[in-house]
């Protein structure tokens, strides 16, 4: 049989395996060994992302839709590179605000 030693186990867990184990009448091994079974014998559901094709039946759609959405966002961008803004002296707009 293998050996397990557990380091940097926090006192107050130590304190409720104990108290489990005394409860169950077994010794601190067997509970814990007894906990790990537990555990390991539970179905584990399968990882999902938030948003994936089980989650969101609209998935493959809005997939297939972001070449077109990125496209449009670099034409928009690159609208605002090529348009001329010109913008108003700031001292000009301050003389008229003063002179009111």
């Amino acid at each position: 049989m293998a050996i397990l030693t557990l380091e940097n186990l926090p006192d107050d867990l130590m304190a409720q395996l104990q108290q489990l184990a005394n409860q169950n009448n077994q010794p601190l091994n067997e509970q814990v060994i007894s906990l790990l079974k537990q555990a390991l014998q539970k179905p584990q559901p399968p990882l999902k992302f938030l948003i994936s094709p089980e989650t969101d039946p609209t998935w493959e759609e809005r997939r297939k839709a972001v070449p077109q959405l990125q496209a449009e966002i670099d034409r928009r961008l690159e609208q605002r590179r090529a348009a001329k803004v010109e913008w108003p002296d700031s001292t000009a707009l301050l003389r008229e605000d003063r002179d009111r």
